[in-house]
């Protein structure tokens, strides 16, 4: 039986225990670079305990980010910055990973606290977004311009691109990002897709995008270093992108050097319905486990030990990422350790709130 503290092997790494930070945007990155608060936040996650550290979206070219603040890596400079985090990440135990981003229709946008989440005007330093189709996500969003054959390659060529710069960068962990109604999602879902050439239409060329960006991906990261995706399974939508499409995905992906589907759901359409209460999206991965034969992490609303102790040991997925319950509590991982009587080592510097026999000095 699975336990939150079992390791977990994924080709030549081995996580420590099978908590994941899931990629969560700061939105205080200046022209893609990290910044000293990217450098408290995921040190303080590391300190914490999380097994796995994905970093927030970084975007693969300037124009695909969600807001002008997001992180990026469509440059070589933004490396150094990341790779002074990452060194400090591996010191305390964490295994640093890195999700590749693009935002397509959804980029350009306002940090949630700057205004909300409409298309930045071009006047007031925005640009035109990207993607698919012409096809808007929402009133008030900006029409995208449809990508032709030329712009697709430029974005396969940027993800591979971005994710040599995360090797340099000390990253051990690379995820693709096609879910929430970014670019590759949009592509995916006939929401947003109306194309009839190769990259629209029928399920094979839908998903033709996401697979040649796995392929270009897995390309030049090396074989020794596992590679993930993260999808929405469902958008929650009628005529949207289903569970079942999902399953026909993963077991290709699967054949392309995947190993392991970040499954959320949702993000497609701004109004979708979706029964939200604890866990609620975790049976989505466990279906994909079960059926695309893939090992899969389940996301939304865990927030609880127990509750991330029951998803692992029912066999509904192989890693927990928690978000916002990671915000509210960094160190939660050593709390979960306590109330499952697992002992694992906390920071020196901290032992004496773990054990209350150091002597506290200063």
């Amino acid at each position: 039986m699975t336990s939150l503290f079992d390791p977990l092997a994924l080709r030549g790494i081995t996580l420590p225990n099978r908590i994941a930070v899931a990629p969560m945007c700061q939105y205080s990155a200046a022209d893609g670079y990290a910044s000293d608060w990217h450098m408290v936040h995921y040190g303080g996650l590391a300190q914490g305990g999380a097994g796995l550290i994905l970093s927030e979206a970084a975007a693969v070219l300037p124009e695909g980010r969600i807001s002008p603040q997001d992180l990026g890596l469509w440059e070589d400079g933004q490396i150094e910055p990341l790779f002074h985090i990452n060194r400090f990440l591996t010191s305390q135990g964490s295994t640093p990973g890195i999700q590749l981003a693009h935002a397509g229709r959804k980029a350009c946008t306002q940090a949630p606290w700057r205004g909300g989440l409409t298309t930045i005007p071009v006047s007031e330093g925005g640009w035109l977004p990207v993607g698919p189709s012409a096809v808007p996500f929402d009133e008030g969003w900006a029409t995208p311009a449809m990508l032709n054959e030329a712009g697709i390659a430029k974005i396969i060529h940027a993800f591979a691109e971005a994710a040599k710069r995360s090797l340099a960068a000390g990253f051990q962990v690379v995820e693709i990002h096609a879910a929430h109604g970014y670019l590759l999602h949009q592509f995916l879902s006939p929401i947003a897709n109306r194309r009839t050439d190769q990259y629209g239409g029928s399920l094979t060329h839908r998903t033709r995008l996401l697979r040649e960006t796995v392929q270009a991906v897995r390309a030049v990261w090396p074989e020794r270093l596992p590679l993930l995706v993260r999808i929405s399974a469902t958008d929650w939508a009628e005529g949207g992108w289903t569970i079942e499409e999902s399953i026909a995905l993963c077991q290709e992906l699967r054949g392309l050097g995947v190993d392991l589907i970040d499954v959320s759901t949702g993000g497609m359409v701004p109004r979708a319905t979706m029964p939200i209460s604890p866990g609620f999206q975790v049976p989505f991965a466990q279906r994909i486990r079960a059926e695309a034969g893939l090992p899969t992490g389940a996301v939304g609303l865990i927030t609880q030990p127990q509750q991330a102790e029951a998803i692992l040991a029912q066999g509904q997925a192989d890693l927990v990422l928690l978000g916002r319950e990671l915000l509210r509590d960094p160190r939660w991982p050593l709390r979960a350790a306590v109330e499952l009587g697992v002992k694992t080592p906390w920071p020196g510097q901290y032992a004496r709130a773990a054990n209350g026999t150091v002597p506290i000095r200063g």
